[in-house]
Order: structure tokens, then C-alpha cells, then sequence
């Protein structure tokens, strides 16, 4: 970030308080700056008898991920997981709670990880344009096919309790 979103302005960094540090700052406006970043979801979906996990291959990549998506403006993190799931792989799911969140530096962006049990495991209404493949998977196989070294693979050990 480099100017003012304001006025345009040059930022240059400057002491704003003991709490919070060193903050961009805008000497032509006075305006203070903070990070601005995107907030996206990502989902494990556990299946009705919770044996298994889903996981997806997405634009032509061979890497099994999670199932994601971006926050919409004026929605919630929850329900962003609903509307995904549901317009990716249409599913409903029956519960949903937190897992773990994490900074995605590539992407400038905060993951929020939810646990979502599946309604029914029917991969049938999957919408081809957003997902190639979806696959359900005990959790021994998730673990061995989630893309190495990755934000997904760390959520889904958590989940699992692993290191």
C-alpha cells in the first residue's frame, strides 16, 4: 500500500501509538492506513457418517485441495461457506463450525477453515465450470492426496489433530 486511498496521497510509515506501531500515515490528509486484504473460506467436508472427507482438483491442477471461495460484500464468513458448497459441489450441509484460520501470502489473503458435515454425499449437481473433480476419501487417503506443503494440508491435520 502505497497511497492514500483518501486523497491520494504518498504513505510513509509513522509511530501511531504503542499498540499499534508503525502505521502507513498520509501527511497530506492525516489519514491513518491499515492493511487492507481479502477474507475467503475454506470448507473440510466431512461426510453424514463422518468417515470421509471431500476433496476437489480445480482448474486443470493435479493437486487435491480444499473446497474455497471469497467472501462476498456483506456476508459472513458462514455463510459463505453455505453458498460455496453449494454452488461448487452442490451440497447442503447439516453443521458447520470453525476450525483454524491462516494469512495466505500469495493471495493476500485471510482463510477462515470450517468443518461442514454433509447432508448427503451425492456429487451429481457439482458445477463442472468451477470444480473438475471431487472425490470422497477416507481420512488416511485425504491426508496422502492434499497438496504437500500446503494451507489445506495444514488445516485438514488440524482438524485431525495431527502434526
Amino acid at each position: 500500500m502505497k497511497y492514500c486511498y483518501e486523497c491520494g496521497g504518498k504513505l510513509q510509515p509513522d509511530f501511531l501509538n504503542e499498540r499499534e506501531g508503525m502505521v502507513p500515515h498520509c501527511s497530506r490528509c492525516g489519514r491513518w492506513q491499515f492493511e487492507v486484504f481479502s477474507v475467503a473460506v475454506s470448507m473440510i467436508v466431512v461426510s453424514p457418517d463422518s468417515e470421509n472427507i471431500l476433496l476437489i482438483q480445480q482448474y486443470g491442477k493435479k493437486d487435491y485441495i480444499l473446497v474455497a471461495g471469497y467472501i462476498n460484500r456483506g456476508e459472513s464468513a458462514e455463510e459463505a461457506a453455505v453458498r460455496e458448497l453449494r454452488e461448487e459441489i452442490g451440497l447442503e450441509i447439516t453443521a458447520l463450525r470453525y476450525n483454524k484460520s491462516a494469512f495466505f501470502a500469495p493471495s493476500n489473503t485471510l482463510m477462515i477453515n470450517y468443518i461442514c458435515h454433509a447432508a448427503d454425499t451425492d456429487l451429481g449437481k457439482m458445477d463442472k465450470s468451477e470444480v473438475d473433480t471431487a472425490v470422497w476419501m477416507s481420512r488416511e487417503q485425504a491426508i496422502q492426496a492434499i497438496k504437500p506443503d500446503s494451507l489445506a494440508r495444514r488445516f485438514l491435520l488440524y482438524y485431525l489433530d495431527l502434526p
